[in-house]
């Protein structure tokens, strides 16, 4: 069940308030889930239950995303805001120092979490800021076009099309490698995500200076990608082993840009093994 919690930023303009949805589910060493641009926590279902066996598992929709606040206004939607501001957010929930899994925006915010000391080991798939300015300008512009897409639609026909295999492809076939294999309403939520996000364009605007180029030493790291990723290109994962030395690079194959529902098996070991290496 989802539920939400008021915490505090410091932000440029000083501290400001703002509410965050999440779901939270286990027990053990906590470990937190950080979604992509455009999506929300139910992106990770797939994986949460096996997760949960061992951790106190808490997905978060990020702000301006899912079901959360945007942030106030004025407030920036860059690195060095949002990576406390989850910071922020955990203590809230009387948590300190988890294990952070991220994919796209959310790997980039989980690194980044890990370099500045708010996580105790970071998983991270498909990462943003490991991009070259080509391949930014190409994914940047796939999600504006994925977005306009899921604004032009009515409902109507989003749910029609989520009913059909191929309908589910032509939704969401830019971030999965599978999207055959999602729910018809995992779809329509999804889609509904995206068009609705608050914190899209401002999270592009910051996004295109952002380049993650700082090593992440003292805490386990994992950079995983998906062999079929066509919106982060998988050569972007050599970059990030070269920029982290310390971090294991592994191909999910067969996954897309969200892995986590291609293959809830694979991901959910990736992350298992990196918390481990913690201990």
């Amino acid at each position: 069940m989802t539920a939400t919690v008021s915490f505090t930023i410091d932000s440029p303009l000083g501290p400001r308030t703002t509410t965050a949805a999440y779901e939270r589910k286990g027990a053990g060493e906590p470990l937190l889930l950080l979604h992509g641009i455009g999506h929300h926590l139910q992106a990770w279902r797939p994986v949460t239950d096996v997760l949960a066996a061992e951790y106190d598992v808490i997905a978060v929709d990020l702000p301006g995303f899912g079901a959360s606040e945007p942030l106030p206004h004025g407030v920036p939607y860059d690195l060095g805001t949002i990576a406390p501001a989850i910071g922020a957010l955990c203590t809230a929930l009387g948590t300190e120092r988890p294990h952070v899994a991220g994919n796209s925006l959310g790997g980039l915010l989980a690194l980044e979490m890990g370099r500045v000391g708010l996580a105790r080991s970071v998983t991270a798939l498909s990462p943003a800021g490991f991009w070259s300015e080509g391949e930014r300008r190409y994914a940047f512009t796939a999600l504006r076009a994925m977005r306009a897409g899921a604004g032009a639609l009515p409902h109507s026909a989003v749910e029609r099309l989520a009913r059909s295999a191929a309908g589910r492809t032509a939704l969401t076939g830019s971030i999965y490698a599978r999207p055959g294999r999602r729910s018809p309403d995992s779809v329509v939520a999804e889609t509904v995500a995206l068009r609705e996000a608050t914190g899209f364009e401002q999270t592009l605007a910051a996004g295109g200076s952002v380049r993650f180029t700082a090593d992440v030493p003292g805490l386990p790291v994992t950079i995983a990608w998906g062999s079929r990723d066509r919106l982060l290109l998988r050569r972007q994962g050599v970059r990030a082993k070269h920029t982290i030395p310390g971090a294991r690079l592994v191909r999910l194959p067969g996954c897309g840009h969200v892995p986590m529902n291609d293959d809830p098996a694979l991901v959910a070991r990736v992350i298992l093994d990196t918390t481990k290496l913690a201990r």
